[in-house]
């Protein structure tokens, strides 16, 4: 029988529901992305910002953000959940709109993203970056 192996821990940060959510995930991001030997950040920076942000408008409670490398690809994903029940969407082209475009910019520049609702109450908005 072979030995138990323990799955990495993923890293995690808590944030509060507040106007400056978007930054600290902005240098969490920054700093796993450093410590994992990935260059440029810029794209997983602005991610996580939108996703935050989204989070904190349109969501509700603490706002949790894991950040870990996919093992089959290697490629990064970033993960923000909140406890609201409401779903985040690419609203249609409104060219008069002031808000409302983060969501499709995320989506141009990431390999796929998503949504999970949870059972026990809120989702996890995620994306997987190149």
């Amino acid at each position: 029988m072979s030995p138990a192996v323990l799955a990495p821990e993923v890293p995690t940060l808590v944030l509060e529901p507040d106007g400056r959510a978007a930054g600290r995930a902005r240098r969490f991001v920054a700093a796993r992305f450093a410590e994992w030997g990935i260059a440029d950040d810029e794209i997983g920076r602005l991610v996580v910002s939108e996703l935050v942000t989204n989070a904190y408008v349109h969501g509700e409670g603490r706002i949790v953000v894991r950040v870990f490398v996919d093992e089959r690809d290697r490629l990064p994903v970033v993960e923000v959940w909140d406890g609201g029940a409401k779903l985040p969407f690419i609203p249609a082209a409104d060219c008069t709109a002031t808000s409302g475009r983060g969501l499709l910019l995320v989506a141009e520049l990431v390999r796929a993203w998503g949504v999970r609702p949870l059972n026990e109450g809120g989702k996890i908005t995620w994306a997987k970056l190149h």
